[in-house]
């Protein structure tokens, strides 16, 4: 009888457990299924389709070398997978289901819907690196605050580090692979690795090489300080726990350390974790609701024109506009960049933080609904572990900070190119570039009244 593996956001051969499980179980098939409707319900980026396609194309020549057959299947919309499922377990005579499983309430429901649905056993196999049933405190419930669930992940995994599963001996010769057709509307992902090679060469060149700077460039736009490694890890190109081995390989006791630069990038695994065990502990944050119940009636001001001014990076704060145009213009943000813009769109301009959730669900490649949702609230002094609403940053101090001599920001708004010092950073009468849209002081003091009237 045949196994069948079901690859959701797991797009990769090596260090797959449902994958290896299948195989392992006899011959096996391979499926996945592509939900357009889906992906427009949920503002998917046209950079992120392409990059999911691409990353498909790559799993297809993967699989195809395994001799594993691999089906893509239109599914239109996440309710129509369990009869479609059980439809081609029927027509392919499967007799057993491996899947990893995901913890966000939508994919929580479908696949308790393909249990019921089947008549053969649906495996769901564990992809994280701590679940989140496990990462808790003594007493069971789930942290709030990452600093202390960080300390016990790290123990945990120091205990019980994760095995890097091999991949899976050929079933069959080789096969040849269809070429993927795009859907729906597409942005050019190519500057982005995809292909596992590709992928993990970039593990580990920066496992190598930057890993030991992390603390000191990570901060700075125009530094390539960072991995660039989340679009993969967002599709699952990569696995956390590949992440993890490279970085003990190449940077060894240091990673333990959480004040180490490896440690630091290692605490950036550790967030995508924590993310995802509030997510599951508190699934009101993916439906829209803030973590801390009370700011449900703050009184947002969501003036559209400047939330208009914010996505077209045209505030009058260059620091802000810079990052929000490196979005429009790559689709992709500097990790500071989209604490400063988000804090900017909430604490300055006084918008509603889902408004800036969704757009940047619409425009990033590396788009995770659990961390941009965390990240968002985190911003926003809605969530858990979240900045103290008090907490606002000075735009122009950020500037002046992260990018004193405008490296990045002349990047990004050449408007600005000729200028330096304390004009670049608060620039008044420049042609072509606005004023600034908001006053830092007064803003601030809105903001700090705002939170206050949710405390009387």
């Amino acid at each position: 009888m045949t196994a069948l593996v079901w690859f959701r956001n797991d797009l990769r051969s090596l260090d797959h457990a449902a994958l290896s499980a299948a195989v392992a179980a006899g011959p096996c098939r391979a499926v996945y299924f592509l939900c357009p409707a889906q992906l427009d319900e949920h503002g998917i980026a046209p950079i992120r389709r392409h990059y999911l396609r691409r990353a498909l194309q790559a799993l297809a020549e993967q699989l195809a070398e395994l001799g594993i057959p691999f089906d893509i299947i239109d599914a239109a919309h996440f309710r129509h997978i369990p009869k479609m499922l059980a439809d081609y377990c029927q027509q392919y005579g499967i007799a057993q289901v491996f899947a990893h499983e995901e913890l966000l309430v939508d994919e929580m429901q479908r696949d308790a819907a393909c249990k019921r649905a089947l008549s053969i056993p649906l495996t769901l196999l564990d992809d994280c690196l701590i679940h989140p049933s496990l990462g808790t405190k003594d007493d069971g419930s789930a942290y709030k605050v990452f600093t202390p669930y960080s300390r016990r992940a790290r123990q945990s995994l120091r205990e019980h580090f994760p095995r890097v599963l091999p991949r899976p001996q050929a079933q069959a010769a080789a096969t040849a692979t269809a070429r993927i057709e795009a859907f729906g509307e597409e942005r050019d992902s190519d500057p982005w690795p995809v292909t596992e090679k590709a992928v993990l060469d970039q593990l580990r060149e920066f496992c190598a090489q930057r890993a030991v700077k992390y603390s000191d460039q990570r901060n700075f736009p125009a530094v390539d300080g960072t991995s660039r490694l989340s679009a993969a890890l967002a599709l699952g190109v990569i696995s956390p726990r590949q992440c993890l081995a490279r970085l003990q390989l190449e940077c060894g006791e240091a990673m333990w350390d959480a004040k180490s630069s490896a440690g630091n990038w290692f605490n950036e695994l550790l967030w995508r974790e924590f993310y995802r065990q509030v997510a599951f502990h508190f699934p009101q944050v993916v439906k829209g609701r803030a973590f801390q119940a009370d700011t449900e009636r703050l009184r947002w001001r969501n003036k559209r024109e400047h939330f208009a001014a914010w996505q077209a990076g045209e505030t009058g704060y260059p620091i802000v506009d810079a990052g929000m145009r490196q979005l429009a213009q790559t689709g992709w943000m500097h990790n500071r960049l989209r604490m400063v813009t988000a804090s900017f769109l909430c604490k300055h301009l006084h918008i509603d933080w889902r408004w800036g959730e969704r757009h940047f669900l619409e425009q990033l490649i590396d788009a995770d609904f659990a961390s941009n949702n965390g990240g968002w609230q985190w911003a926003a002094s809605t969530g858990t572990d979240a900045v103290p609403y008090f907490r606002i940053f000075n735009p122009t101090t950020q500037s002046q900070r992260f990018d004193a001599d405008g490296e990045f920001i002349k990047q990004f708004i050449p408007e600005l190119r000729e200028l330096s010092g304390k004009a670049l950073h608060q620039p008044k009468n420049v042609a072509g570039y606005p004023q600034a849209i908001v006053d830092h002081k007064e803003s601030r003091e809105t903001c700090l009244a705002l939170f206050q009237e949710i405390r009387d």
